[in-house]
Formats: structure tokens, C-alpha cells, sequence
């Protein structure tokens, strides 16, 4: 087989598109092919692994697409599995020991006779939770093989040494920061901070911010954040307060203020949203430099509108998301980018 038929596919959350072109373009020299609402196209290239520095993206995979390609074609033509395989574990950038094939019609003997042979041919066990992801699906007119390239998916951050119950997705908060321009501000401010990951993908992303302020009004919050702070190196450049919104708090002037705003199980049942959101949004108005952006991501988005509409600001950019949470189960926020008017 031609390997100049390999592809490099990057997927991400549906709707970052419009980041991860970006991202590629400023940190690779890679062509872009093709681009959809949650993958990215890329020429091929052995050195595949220069790709996971990307912020932006959940995952890079090598991919064959042809109109043949389908589990009857390839339970019969298995080489062709085996080449893409050998093109990431001959890599030895992750140890593979389980695997996982998604297709349709997994109980067919097409599909067993696949599976069978993946596990002969590598030596690796089969498991719902695998290392080695191999995905066989119709894409448009073609069927796709696809290997993705690492175990973890490339969201997973080395500094997340602890978490929260709904915690922020990486590559959300890196994408919120780069429709900010955080890399162009010079102080930032993060409410409702959580476990610092709005913080720290602004702090590891631009060495030119001066100041880096997160406040939450929950200590055990703080605690993990000071944590996750410490392990990705940080701990000299961000501070943490505590601190409730409700207060209006003075803290100072801010080129940049960014929230993923609380909403549904993540906050108490008898708080009420609306006076949160109103809080906040009085709070952001007062504590933000002339010229600042505000960066917002949510899941109420109708309610942060409907609050927003009531005070002196311009939304400049409104991206919509959709974030898988389990199977066949999403959850649709918003990134809003704002300005005072």
C-alpha cells in the first residue's frame, strides 16, 4: 500500500474549529486538507508526535479512506489494518497493551474475525476501556480506518493532579483564552475559578501576562486549585483569593475576565442563577479595564444573554459547543466574548 494515502485527522469538541485552524497554522507546518465542525484533515507525516503539543484538540489519529474500506473488504484484506496499526505502535511514543475496534455490527463475524487478528497480530487484549482505539466508519461517501495515536486523549493535562465533578474541559479553556487574545493582555482575572484550569492554560499559554488572579468562595475549591497550580509550575505567577461574588469584590483593574459560570448539579439547590449571573456580570463591569474583553462559557446561555441585555455590554463573539458528557448524551454551551459598550 501507498502510505502518501495516510492522513493525520485531529478531532476536537465541535465548534473549536475555528481555534484548532489557527493553532495549527501558528505552531505547524502541516497542510490543512479538509476541516469540518469537529475534525481537521492534515497532510501525513512520520513525526506525527510534534502534533501533541496542540492545546486545542482531543485526539490525533492516522487515517485510510477509501469507497472499499468497509469490515467485509477489510476482514479479508487485514494488511491493510496492520499498516496503519504499525504506523503508531512502531512509533513507540505510548505502550499499547488492550485495544478497542468501534464499528458497526461488532457481533458479525466480519468484526470477529478483525478483532481476532488485531489481537493475534500485536498481542494485545481486547477491552472496552483500551489503549489502542481503532474506529471503522462511513464518513460521507468513504469509509474510514482510524488509529488513534495516544492512549489518553490529548485533552488530558499532566498538572490536573486533582479534579472537580463537572470540571472545565482543557481544550475549552485554552480555546476561551485565545478568543480573549489573552496572549496580547496583560493582567487577567479568573471568577469562580474551580480547580484553576481557566488559570493555568492562560499562564502556560502566554509568558506576557503580568498578573493572573483567580478567586473562588469555596476553600476546598481553592485547596485543589493551589495544587494543580504547584504541578504545572505556577505557583510563583497566580495568585488565588477567596472570595463570593455577591460581595462585589475589590480587586482591581483587569485587562481580561473569563468564568465558566456555574450552572445546574454544579451549584447549590437553593441558589438562584439569575441573581448569580446579575452579580457577576455588575461585578465584571466595574472590575474591568476600558478597553478588557470578558470571556464567558455556559451552559444557561439564554439566561447570560437575558442578563447581559440588561447592562452596557456587546457580545463579539458567540460559538456554540457541543460536549459529549457520556453515550449518546451531550451538553450544548456557549463561549461568549464580550465588550463594554
Amino acid at each position: 500500500m501507498n502510505k502518501n494515502n495516510f492522513k493525520i485527522k485531529l478531532s476536537f469538541v465541535k465548534g473549536l474549529n475555528k481555534i484548532v485552524v489557527k493553532e495549527v497554522k501558528e505552531k505547524t507546518s502541516y497542510k490543512i486538507l479538509e476541516q469540518g465542525v469537529d475534525f481537521v484533515y492534515l497532510n501525513f507525516d512520520k513525526n506525527f508526535g510534534k502534533l501533541f503539543v496542540l492545546k486545542s484538540i482531543g485526539s490525533v489519529s492516522i487515517v485510510l479512506n477509501d469507497l472499499l474500506y468497509n469490515p467485509a473488504y477489510l476482514s479479508k484484506h487485514k494488511s491493510i489494518l496492520k499498516e496503519v496499526i504499525d504506523e503508531i505502535i512502531n512509533k513507540k511514543i505510548d505502550k499499547f497493551s488492550t485495544f478497542k475496534v468501534s464499528c458497526a455490527g461488532l457481533d458479525s463475524p466480519e468484526v470477529k474475525s478483525i478483532s481476532k487478528y488485531i489481537g493475534d497480530e500485536f498481542k494485545l487484549k481486547e477491552n472496552v476501556e483500551a489503549d489502542l482505539k481503532i474506529n471503522i466508519a462511513k464518513v460521507n461517501d468513504l469509509w474510514e480506518v482510524s488509529v488513534q495515536a495516544t492512549r489518553r486523549p490529548l485533552s488530558f493535562r499532566s498538572y490536573k493532579i486533582v479534579n472537580m465533578s463537572g470540571a472545565m474541559d482543557p481544550t475549552i479553556a485554552y480555546a476561551l483564552n485565545e478568543y480573549c487574545n489573552v496572549k496580547k493582555k496583560k493582567t487577567y482575572l479568573n471568577a469562580f475559578s474551580g480547580s484553576a484550569t481557566l488559570l493555568i492554560e492562560a499562564g502556560l499559554s502566554s509568558q506576557d501576562l503580568e498578573t493572573l488572579v483567580g478567586f473562588d468562595n469555596d476553600k476546598s475549591h481553592l485547596t485543589l486549585a493551589y495544587q494543580n497550580i504547584k504541578q504545572a509550575g505556577l505557583i510563583r505567577r497566580i495568585k488565588l483569593l477567596e472570595h463570593d461574588i455577591y460581595e462585589q469584590p475589590k480587586i482591581g483593574k483587569f485587562d481580561v475576565i473569563v468564568a465558566d459560570l456555574p450552572f445546574g448539579m454544579v451549584i447549590s439547590k437553593n441558589e438562584d442563577l439569575e441573581k448569580m449571573y446579575t452579580a457577576f456580570v455588575n461585578f465584571a463591569e466595574n472590575s474591568l479595564e476600558e478597553k478588557g474583553v470578558l470571556g464567558v462559557y455556559t451552559n444557561e446561555y439564554r439566561l447570560f444573554k437575558e442578563v447581559l441585555d440588561l447592562s452596557k455590554w456587546k457580545i463579539i463573539e458567540e460559538v456554540d459547543l457541543k460536549l459529549p458528557t457520556n453515550v449518546n448524551s451531550y451538553l450544548y454551551p456557549k463561549i461568549f466574548v464580550c465588550k463594554k459598550i
